[in-house]
């Protein structure tokens, strides 16, 4: 696939993560956890970023967003922990408001918000990854 097809699926994914976000808390009215709201803050730049990265064909964005996706995979992978294994992650974390371990969705009895989370960060870092370096 050619380096645009790269940022274009990229950008679609951001925005696909951004919108679920979205309709998780505004439509079902979950609310977000700590961890939810650092995923949120690395997330959303992506899908207007890469928008705009994907419109111009501009594949020196990798050099901005790719830090960012990689950070959102580690925090995602991080929650994703935090579900998952009882008694892993900081307490201090996530002790005011919802707590990070709950699980709002169980789909086919393992896919969580966060393992969504970690889909979409893994996959905008796989395409980012594969672009060729901007030529300047």
């Amino acid at each position: 696939m050619r380096d645009g097809g790269n940022l274009y699926l990229a950008w679609l994914v951001a925005l696909v993560a951004m919108l679920g976000s979205l309709y998780f808390s505004e439509v079902r009215h979950f609310v977000p956890c700590t961890l939810c709201w650092y995923q949120r803050i690395l997330m959303y730049p992506l899908a207007i970023v890469l928008g705009i990265a994907s419109y111009r064909q501009d594949n020196a964005v990798r050099n901005y967003v790719l830090p960012l996706s990689v950070l959102g995979m580690l925090v995602a992978t991080y929650h994703v922990l935090e579900q998952n294994i009882p008694g892993f992650g900081s307490p201090a974390l996530c002790r005011a408001g919802v707590p990070c371990n709950l699980h709002y969705i169980q789909w086919l009895g393992f896919i969580s918000i966060p393992v969504l989370s970690l889909t979409a960060f893994t996959l905008i870092t796989g395409l980012l990854a594969t672009l060729r370096p901007s030529r300047t």
